[in-house]
């Protein structure tokens, strides 16, 4: 338990593990009925009205766990009878309103919503109420509180709202991908969609026919994920789950500020293209800006590219924080280059369903690429890295002025202020995730401490610069 931030994604870890050795052994789908009763035996307690209704949430956990529905395109999912125990939220008036004479929040409701009882007490008739907020501005005691369900606070982009039985709902058309949802329900009510069969049927017929080879590629946030065992044991892990190779993504990090920064310098002004939530987020909420957005892949499918530009008839399976990501490789242009995704939450539980004992394995290696490309992790890294590829290309006479946005709601400030014409920056780095990909919704932990974690992990990289890490590669041709 001490692996995950909370009991949720523990309970959620324990359903991806059953599939997981289930499938290995091809079993999974005559036993699949039996993992909620594995996981809930008849004496256990639970949280939920009777053991019953917690298997059959257990149920729609499995089937998450195995793709969930395929007639629904996003990689979002809301489990309806997981989601009955949040307050439906809205504003409320508490125990500190003191039935003053003023009456501010009856003046300052312009829709008669504010009413009082013969104590003066104030009440909130919801069939009125339009959430201006205006009432709780004004309150001298703050008596006035906005309750939000924990899904719709974690929501910036305003995709969740609540169902005529008061179920969450996710509208796909502003659905990001960015998973804050999935880690915020107290519930587990809302999950993303697991793609870890597919991983494990192509290892099996790799191992079995011997016609490809399976790449793992590893996201930088990856550092300081897995306690109480070190990141060279994580790599000989995955090794020993039958991937050929372990490359990390940072080295696609490199090659995409290396091109980026020429980018930039070409265009005078861009966005970044490597968060794939922020991107789908300007072209949903931004589509004039769309134009701005960096012509590059993304680390993670430009290191695919790469190694299937290499070695043809291979597979890639990226690793990562992200549940965006889920939904970016299922581009027909990015499905061309790779072929499954998981979370470090899946990469746990397919290594436990093997009972693999990473602390008892000799260290592996990851040594591929900069302290540059390493950074990407975290907030601001992706910034640095295009400074110093500026550096390294010859263009340090470009006026570069970025602005690092943490989390999407700074990015949306920033693009409002572009769209007027009011941003003096030419560089909008956009992370949709607070603190950057180490506050993904599929990580193991979130926290400060892996900011620091992914600092000294880039210490550590052998290639100090860009196109030391690269230029092996052929890719540091200058414009």
């Amino acid at each position: 338990m001490n692996r995950f931030d909370t009991k949720v994604q523990y309970l959620k870890y324990r359903v991806l593990r059953e599939v997981a050795r289930l499938a290995w052994k091809d079993k999974l789908y005559d036993k699949m009925l039996d993992i909620p009763a594995m996981i809930v035996p008849g004496k256990t307690p639970t949280m939920r009205c009777c053991v019953y209704k917690e298997r059959a949430i257990l149920n729609e956990r499995v089937k998450l766990a195995m793709g969930g529905d395929k007639s629904n395109h996003n990689v979002i999912e809301v489990i309806d009878i997981a989601c009955d125990d949040c307050p439906s939220g809205g504003y409320e008036v508490t125990s500190a309103c003191r039935g003053c004479l003023a009456h501010r929040c009856e003046a300052a409701c312009k829709r008669g919503a504010i009413t009082f009882d013969h104590n003066q007490k104030a009440h909130i008739d919801k069939s009125k109420c339009i959430e201006c907020g205006m009432c709780s501005k004004v309150c001298p005691y703050s008596a006035i509180i906005n309750l939000k369900r924990p899904c719709e606070n974690s929501c910036k982009v305003k995709a969740i709202t609540m169902s005529e039985d008061m179920c969450a709902q996710i509208d796909n058309d502003k659905c990001i991908n960015c998973g804050a949802c999935v880690y915020q329900c107290p519930f587990g009510a809302i999950s993303d969609k697991s793609y870890i069969l597919d991983v494990i049927d192509l290892i099996k017929k790799s191992n079995k026919n011997k016609k490809y080879k399976v790449y793992a590629i590893v996201a930088p946030s990856i550092a300081g994920q897995f306690k109480d065992v070190s990141l060279g044991q994580v790599v000989s892990a995955i090794k020993e789950l039958g991937f050929y190779s372990v490359i990390e993504v940072a080295l696609g990090a490199d090659m995409v500020a290396n091109k980026e920064s020429l980018e930039l310098a070409e265009k005078g002004f861009l966005t970044s293209s490597c968060c794939p939530a922020f991107v789908k987020y300007v072209e949903q909420q931004f589509p004039d800006l769309a134009k701005h957005i960096s012509s590059n892949l993304s680390p993670m499918a430009m290191l695919a590219q790469y190694i299937k530009n290499m070695e043809s008839n291979c597979k890639v399976v990226f690793i990562g924080p992200c549940t965006a990501k889920k939904a970016e490789y299922r581009k027909k242009e990015i499905h061309k280059l790779v072929d499954s995704v998981i979370t470090f939450e899946e990469l746990q539980a397919l290594i436990d369903s093997k009972d693999i004992d990473m602390s008892s394995l000799e260290e592996g290696h990851l040594d591929n690429a900069s302290y540059y490309g390493r950074i990407f992790a975290r907030s601001g890294g992706l910034t640095d890295a295009v400074r110093q590829a500026l550096k390294e290309n010859g263009k340090e006479s470009f006026p570069f002025n970025p602005i690092v946005c943490d989390g999407i709601e700074q990015c949306k400030i920033a693009l409002l202020r572009k769209s007027k014409n009011l941003l003096p920056n030419n560089f909008i780095e956009g992370m949709a995730c607070v603190d950057g990909c180490i506050g993904g919704a599929g990580c193991l932990t979130h926290g400060i401490k892996n900011k620091s974690e992914v600092d000294v992990y880039g210490k550590e990289a052998l290639e100090k610069n860009i196109h030391d890490a690269i230029g092996y590669l052929g890719l540091t041709d200058k414009k």
